[in-house]
């Protein structure tokens, strides 16, 4: 059997208009959770053999009602939290004062190092997930797993694991929305391919 995995970002957070970074643990919002309870049936059809989650709040709240209904334990994977993103923390999305902004510019010229103060930089991501990701793909070879993360981390992921993507691929890719699903499969070669990419599994 092939190896595929699925990265989902979580449902929709309480306080949906302001950046919250790992340093809010915050949970979800109503719509949140219709959200997470909606995409149950969409995601059992897909014969999982683990689910694992990010241990914030958030990702946790989000995969738990699937984990329930498919009988399986919810495997908490702490280094897969959110971006840590320093005085953005709490602030409005909305033209977040030109920081977010900036960093992405900085990231897209090639300065991958580059992060505010308190904050995490693309390669400081990418340090850390990826030891997570290469772990998890060896110890479940051959299996259908979801990950339930957070939408930076499941880009970093898609910008580090897929063959000929870049830095520079970012803005191809389109945005990581609540319940987005994208689905990586390990081919013949020993490469991973995208099936899917940042498709929103349920509306509500």
């Amino acid at each position: 059997m092939s190896t595929r995995f699925w990265l989902m970002r979580h449902a929709e957070t309480a306080l949906p208009d302001i950046f919250h970074g790992a340093e809010s643990d915050v949970g979800l919002s109503e719509r949140g959770y219709r959200q997470a309870a909606a995409a149950v049936p969409i995601l059992a059809a897909l014969h999982l053999d683990a689910i694992i989650s990010s241990g914030m709040l958030r990702a946790r709240l989000t995969a738990q009602p699937l984990a329930d209904a498919l009988g399986k334990p919810l495997r908490i994977e702490p280094l897969l939290h959110e971006r840590r993103v320093g005085n953005l923390a709490g602030q409005p999305v909305r033209g977040s004062y030109g920081v977010w902004p900036e960093t992405l510019k900085r990231w897209l010229d090639g300065e991958t190092d580059y992060a505010p103060e308190g904050a995490e930089s693309f390669d400081a991501m990418r340090q850390r997930v990826l030891p997570v990701w290469h772990r998890l793909t060896q110890e479940f070879a051959g299996q259908r797993v979801l990950i339930v993360a957070h939408g930076i981390v499941c880009r970093v992921l898609q910008l580090s694991v897929l063959p000929g993507y870049t830095i520079a691929d970012w803005p191809k890719l389109g945005s990581v929305k609540n319940m987005a699903l994208t689905e990586l499969e390990l081919d013949a070669t020993g490469q991973w391919k995208a099936v899917r990419l940042n498709e929103v599994t349920v509306a509500e």
